[in-house]
């Protein structure tokens, strides 16, 4: 068990060189597994202020940096780490913050969580104690339809501020798609254009994660976030994957959701890839309120104040839909996500009226 969580050990943080030491703030980094410690001294590189709310409370307080299934890695605010064996399906996710006494791991109240459902209809824990959501979809291959506008209401209903990065701008295919993408969200959310290759647009995008925000990039696989984690921070060389020639689609390189400090401010959680953002505990009310292109309507608001916007009279989105002001398409990628959501309150129902 000894070597088996010695191997899981991983220091990513922004800084790691190949003997797995760490640069995030003025740290000795201590690793505790059967008594045993490892100390490596590196220099100060600014970070995020911790929260003393809990000093003085029993145990050392700390953050979640990497979740290795059945073992977490935990960064104190003195800067040591600790490896801390967990149940696998034990909760805890990276971003929390938490108290370390002995053996025991309490996790301390989070002011944020970000939560999707698979396709299987299982629900993950994205990360916790987020400011900002980065969505990084590739210029090609095009994200899956509806991935984009399901992330931006997740984020949004947990009181994250999301944006869009479009990776990949470098290729010749990608001037179209960027547009288009552009003209949907751009007023609606911050959009990046950049490549991760050449560094093109990287600059706007590193000056607003450097306003001390901590977020985390999301992204089906072959998008490029470890690509683009490479090239914000280039000392934690990320393994990168080619697309599959066949479908393309891209390789899963990312297998562990890591935390890491930025050089120049700010932190970012790196998630591995997934195809599927279901939403979890969304209404059809937060649908409405949070859906990406009907922020107009909030001014004008409906005649009803639970309108869904599909066919309640005096609407004020179905009037811009037939106005043109919203295309036919976005509406009906609404819909379907409305029926979705609508499915799954009949499910919750129907599970309370069992019960």
């Amino acid at each position: 068990m000894t070597h088996c969580l010695s191997s899981l050990l991983r220091l990513l943080y922004c800084g790691s060189d190949v003997t797995g030491r760490s640069e995030y703030g003025r740290i000795v980094t201590v690793v505790r597994t059967t008594g045993q410690r490892v100390k490596a001294h590196s220099k100060k590189i600014p970070g995020r202020k911790p929260d003393n709310s809990f000093e003085g409370a029993a145990g050392q307080r700390g953050i979640i940096v990497a979740h290795h299934g059945v073992a977490v890695e935990v960064l104190f605010h003195d800067g040591t780490r600790e490896m801390v064996r967990v149940k696998r399906r034990s909760g805890h996710v990276v971003g929390d913050e938490v108290l370390v006494t002995g053996e025991v791991l309490e996790r301390l109240p989070r002011r944020t969580e970000l939560r999707r459902r698979d396709a299987m209809r299982g629900v993950h824990l994205v990360g916790a104690n987020l400011d900002v959501l980065g969505i990084v979809v590739a210029a090609f291959p095009q994200p899956p339809a509806g991935f984009i506008d399901r992330a931006i209401v997740a984020a949004r209903a947990a009181d994250l501020d999301p944006f869009l990065v479009i990776n990949k701008c470098d290729l010749e295919q990608a001037a179209d798609a960027v547009a288009t993408l552009q003209g949907i969200y751009a007023g609606s959310v911050q959009v990046f254009s950049l490549s991760a290759v050449t560094g093109a647009g990287l600059a706007p995008l590193l000056e607003y994660l450097g306003a001390g925000h901590r977020g985390a990039f999301v992204g089906t696989t072959g998008v490029g976030k470890s690509s683009l984690l490479n090239a914000i921070c280039p000392a934690i060389d990320l393994k990168v994957g080619a697309l599959n020639v066949f479908n393309d689609k891209g390789c899963n390189t990312t297998t562990v959701s890591t935390l890491h400090a930025l050089p120049d401010g700010g932190e970012l959680i790196d998630t591995p890839g997934f195809q599927d953002f279901g939403l979890v505990d969304i209404t059809m009310q937060d649908l409405a309120a949070h859906y990406p292109g009907f922020e107009e309507t909030h001014q004008g608001a409906c005649r009803f104040r639970n309108c869904r916007h599909r066919t309640e009279p005096g609407c004020s989105v179905i009037e811009l839909v037939a106005q043109g002001r919203i295309t036919a398409e976005r509406y009906a990628t609404y819909i379907e996500i409305l029926n979705e959501v609508e499915s799954g309150e009949l499910e919750a129902r129907q599970r309370e009226w069992k019960n």
